[in-house]
């Protein structure tokens, strides 16, 4: 709905479309959801430039809905102060600069710039993992998962139990702050931006990563599943100096196996079709190499065989 002010500024809200690539971000249980954001747009009247902002996304539940486990006042000030402020940074940062108009993940790959970060990486890239580590979340989490993801788990890891496992060592043993996530690797393809931790082992499998500060698995073109915060403002207030008892709690009370296992059928959907292009693409490269086969050196050939035979 456009809304016309006195001096001639025109509001609009414009959910822009998203973008190819392996970028889906999960919203409710039972909603996939690509990762474009919803973004207000400011336009004056004539031939003024756009300038779309990225919004502060909320949590999928209310603020107190997590407690006892993860309180009130740790969503308020981790939501409320931490994730606020990288929005409102990055929306700063871009202004002007070939990066406004792209989407989130778009800017995370552009400013990683082979680990020597541009200034918009930090905080696009915490947005990305605070909306992605809100929807890991549910009130009443945690258990076991079924399914694929249970039968992917159980042939990667060896045992629910073992993923538990190394999960929570990788998440307590990062050091200083960052992130511990359950990745898909499906990358056929070098990634040429980045240094990808396990280049050589066999794609299409569950992998468990942790990462330093704002980095994530995108960067080493894997799928992020799921993830835990291990930044100290996420569970101080809560745990203080004890990470390890906010770990177990955080994977045996609230997390949602139904959005990872929503977020693994999103994944292998994607790897398909880019699959498919890919392999389309080779096609058409084999197709060329052959239509530029010299017809007149055949001919050539044909003649001097047939003066052999005379």
């Amino acid at each position: 709905m456009l809304q016309t002010s006195s001096t001639n500024t025109v509001w609009l809200t414009c959910a822009l479309p998203p973008r190819q690539g392996l970028t889906g971000s999960l919203g409710s249980p039972g909603i996939l959801k690509w990762g474009n954001k919803e973004r207000h747009c400011k336009r004056k009247v004539g031939p003024a430039k756009i300038t779309a902002q990225f919004e502060l996304k909320p949590p999928p539940y209310a603020l107190n809905a997590l407690e006892p486990h993860m309180s009130q006042e740790t969503l308020d000030y981790h939501w409320g102060k931490h994730h606020r402020g990288y929005v409102e940074n990055l929306n700063r940062q871009i202004v002007g600069t070939d990066l406004d108009g792209m989407s989130l993940e778009e800017i995370i790959i552009v400013s990683y710039n082979k680990g020597d970060f541009l200034p918009a990486f930090n905080n696009a890239a915490q947005i990305w993992n605070h909306d992605f580590f809100w929807e890991s979340m549910k009130p009443g989490g945690g258990g076991k998962p079924t399914g694929d993801l249970l039968e992917l788990i159980e042939r990667d890891f060896g045992s629910f139990e073992r993923f538990m496992d190394r999960f929570k060592v990788a998440s307590s043993t990062q050091f200083g702050s960052g992130w511990a996530w359950l990745a898909y690797k499906a990358n056929r393809l070098d990634v040429g931006n980045a240094v990808n931790p396990f280049p050589s082992e066999e794609d299409k499998k569950l992998i468990v990563v942790k990462s330093p500060n704002a980095v994530n698995p995108l960067v080493w073109d894997y799928i992020p599943l799921l993830t835990v915060d291990v930044w100290e403002h996420s569970y101080y207030l809560d745990y203080p100096n004890r990470r390890e008892d906010y770990i177990s709690t955080y994977m045996d009370k609230l997390v949602s196996w139904e959005a990872v296992s929503l977020r693994l059928e999103l994944a292998k959907v994607l790897i398909a079709e880019r699959e498919t292009k890919e392999d389309e693409r080779k096609r058409e490269g084999e197709e060329k190499l052959t239509g530029n086969e010299d017809p007149e050196e055949e001919m050539y050939l044909d003649s001097g065989t047939d003066s052999e035979a005379d």
